[in-house]
């Protein structure tokens, strides 16, 4: 009954949890030479969520075991810049906070419409 709750949210909100530390390494490597800036296109990889990803096995003593398979299904690819730096580097400060800020307001969203289901069912249960 209530496998599909939350909708959409509950893996846009994880998603988005991801996004924010791949843009977050981003912005901490503006000044290191070399550096390449990386991202996720996050509607594809979003639809791309109900997909079952392929089970992991560990079967030898020397394999990690897989923890939270959530990152399978993330394709992280490197962003072109705008104008690149002479070391190398392809982070643009302006262009990885204008994303992390868009990628922080949609996060909230998300959250704001699985809290606001959260108090639709309390005001449910409760009745008042």
């Amino acid at each position: 009954m209530f496998d599909n709750i939350f909708g959409i949210h509950e893996q846009a909100l994880m998603l988005r949890g991801q996004r924010v530390g791949v843009l977050a390494a981003n912005l901490a490597n503006v000044d290191t030479p070399n550096y390449k800036a990386r991202d996720f296109d996050f509607y594809a990889t979003l639809a791309g969520v109900d997909e079952a990803p392929l089970p992991l096995a560990v079967t030898q003593v020397g394999h990690v075991a897989a923890g939270a398979q959530a990152d399978a299904g993330i394709d992280l690819k490197y962003r072109n810049p705008y104008q690149a730096s002479l070391d190398g580097n392809t982070v643009e400060a302006p262009v990885e906070q204008a994303n992390f800020a868009e990628n922080s307001v949609r996060y909230q969203a998300s959250l704001g419409f699985i809290n606001q289901t959260i108090a639709t069912l309390q005001l449910a249960i409760n009745g008042s």
